[in-house]
This record gives C-alpha cells, sequence and structure tokens, in this order.
C-alpha cells in the first residue's frame, strides 16, 4: 500500500467515524458507505499530489 492509500484511507476512516458519531451513518451499514468515501477521498488526494511533487522537485 502506497502513501496515499493509506493517507486516503485514513482520512476515509475519520470520515465515516465522524459520520457514526452524528448517527448519518450506523455501524450495521458502514460497508454500504466506506468504499465511495474511500474512492472520493482517494481521487482528491490523488488529483491533488502532482501539483506537490512538482513544487518539490523545482526546489
Amino acid at each position: 500500500m502506497d502513501q496515499l492509500q493509506k493517507l486516503a484511507l485514513q482520512v476515509a476512516k475519520e470520515i465515516i467515524v465522524k459520520f457514526i458519531e452524528v448517527g448519518r451513518i450506523s455501524p450495521a451499514n458502514f460497508s454500504e458507505h466506506f468504499e465511495s468515501v474511500y474512492d472520493d477521498v482517494y481521487r482528491s488526494v490523488a488529483k491533488s499530489t502532482p501539483i506537490e511533487d512538482q513544487s518539490v522537485e523545482s526546489k
């Protein structure tokens, strides 16, 4: 698992935990929601990564 996947997994987990805490998602239907949250977070992180990598390489 690469660094982006780990970051997306951690963020998705925190989002799901917050949704469970406020009652938007129950532990029983966790699996129905986690994959879509993870996919959205991963896409967002992956989309922003090339810009960050270019700024690091130019230093």
